[in-house]
């Protein structure tokens, strides 16, 4: 089944140095964009990191420092990719989590204040844990009925975009209205359905999950001593945790969010 689109869908996956938002850097982005006339475009590209690639990093994805040695930067890349990323929504498996905010950190990281206020993010490994409460590899089998090794190699961002976009269209067949009877299993075939359906937990402000919303739509500090506790009680109280915060190792993301909430909060003590 082919999704409703009001606007193109990036649908993306990264390769990368590692797993920590702050200091990952990205090695290969590969994406496809739907687009609501239902034609798609495809790009495919190594990244030279600018560190070297941990041996682990290589023996799990088979890509070499050499391989990336004469690539460009993503900071080369990012006025190209901000272009085709504009007014999309974003789409991938477990990206809510990682891709998306790894993007987002190496767009600020190129200087690029990369808007994503209005995207909706679709998450087809929540949507999975929601339907069906587990890895793409298993993903694909389920709702593609065959094995993943089968028609793509695993842990190459091409090959696992491709999986990630069959899954997809493999959901929305699944969980169609007239084919699951309980309202709990159906998904509607359009962006905010499948985005609400991806979000799993509080909404977060950050997209490290460093700050949240109760359901009053306050902002949440969501850990360290003041886990639990509004932002607009602390900051006008304790100035010093703003410093403290700016200087720790949080994401460029994350500090961007703090210095707007303090700006907002400081000064209504």
């Amino acid at each position: 089944m082919n999704l409703n689109l009001e606007r193109p869908l990036v649908i993306f996956d990264l390769e990368t140095t590692g797993l920590d938002i702050a200091t990952a850097r990205i090695i290969q982005i590969s994406y496809i964009i739907a687009h609501p006339d239902g034609s798609e475009e495809r790009g495919n590209r190594f990244v030279n990191p600018g560190i070297p690639i941990p041996k682990e990093v290589q023996e799990l994805t088979h890509i070499t420092d050499d391989m990336v040695k004469n690539a460009p930067s993503f900071k080369q890349l990012a006025p190209e990719l901000a272009q085709k990323f504009a007014d999309c929504d974003f789409a991938g498996f477990n990206s809510n989590c990682y891709d998306v905010p790894l993007l987002a950190e190496e767009f600020l990281r190129a200087g690029i204040n990369f808007d994503f206020s209005q995207a909706r993010f679709i998450d087809a490994c929540n949507i999975f844990k929601v339907m069906e409460k587990r890895n793409l590899a298993a993903a694909y089998k389920f709702y593609c009925g065959r094995k993943m090794e089968e028609d793509f190699q695993a842990h190459l961002a091409d090959q696992d975009t491709e999986a990630t976009w069959a899954v997809l269209k493999a959901q929305l067949d699944m969980y169609a209205p007239g084919r699951q009877e309980e309202p709990e299993r159906q998904l509607k075939n359009d962006v905010e359905a499948l985005a609400e359906a991806s979000r799993i937990g509080r909404k977060v402000v950050d997209f490290a999950g460093r700050v949240v919303l109760d359901d009053e739509g306050n902002e949440i500090i969501n850990f360290g001593k003041y886990k639990g506790v509004k932002v607009k009680d602390v900051f006008p109280k304790d100035s010093g945790y703003y410093g403290w915060l700016m200087q720790s190792d949080f994401t460029l993301n994350t500090k961007q969010v703090f210095q707007r909430l303090w700006l907002k909060y400081a000064q209504k003590g």
